[in-house]
């Protein structure tokens, strides 16, 4: 029979990054289709604030670059889980002659070899049908100067994901890539080009309007609900593909 498309009742739902923007979005969501919710995320105070917010079952600090406080944070989790998310850190964009090796390599070390591991993790712990998201971007679909790096890392999460659906099955695994969401760190990313850019985006997005974080925590949560997705990459950009430069 068909998993339930409509409830996450008593599930447990890890949303890693779940103290703000679409992790925060995707942990109410999942509340408020029943699911137990834990989140995790760096900044202590804020997430303690977020889990208040969302009525989060528990509340646990994680840097997702740290492999021992990755690896602990899996042994004190529940011991079957049925959904996790692991939310993105954000774009990083540097042209070739400007490019900081050091950074590139951290960026490398968290995008794809973070996504190995949490995928690895998942075995025996998330359930048969379960599923793990991650989320990645759209903004590096099309070669252009100081993209490279977002490229690598859109384009390998995508072949992750593909092959970790095939090694983990019946876990399924998906990454939803976002194009612009109007989040916090879009606000600390822009500054004060940031009205300009929603009004750029609300004039020229087939949609109409701005993408929220609403929009796409409610693709993750589908994609937790419907048993019958797996391996994919899911854009959620209103459209933004479609238009030319």
């Amino acid at each position: 029979m068909a998993e339930s498309m409509t409830s996450l009742t008593g599930q447990v739902v890890v949303v890693m990054g779940g103290s703000a923007g679409i992790g925060l979005e995707t942990a109410r969501q999942a509340g408020a289709a029943g699911a137990r919710v834990v989140i995790t995320g760096r900044d202590r105070e804020r997430l303690e604030k977020a889990a208040v917010e969302v009525g989060a079952e528990r509340a646990m600090t994680l840097d997702l670059n740290d492999a021992g406080q990755l690896g602990q944070v899996f042994a004190d989790l529940p011991e079957q889980l049925d959904h996790i998310l692991v939310g993105g850190s954000g774009p990083f964009y540097a042209p070739l002659p400007e490019l900081d090796f050091d950074e590139a390599e951290r960026f490398m070390n968290q995008h794809l070899v973070g996504s190995l591991r949490i995928a690895r993790l998942c075995i025996g712990r998330v359930r048969a049908g379960g599923s793990l998201t991650f989320i990645s971007g759209t903004g590096a679909r099309r070669p252009g100067i100081g993209l490279m790096m977002a490229a690598i890392g859109t384009a390998s999460l995508s072949a992750i994901v593909a092959n970790a659906a095939v090694e983990l099955a019946p876990i399924r695994v998906n990454t939803v890539a976002a194009g612009f969401v109007d989040t916090p760190l879009s606000a600390r990313l822009l500054g004060d080009q940031l009205e300009d850019r929603r009004a750029e985006l609300r004039a020229t997005l087939p949609i109409g309007r701005v993408v929220g974080p609403e929009d796409v925590a409610a693709l993750v949560v589908h994609l937790m609900t419907n048993g019958a997705l797996t391996g994919a990459t899911y854009d959620v950009d209103g459209g933004q593909q479609l238009l030319s430069r």
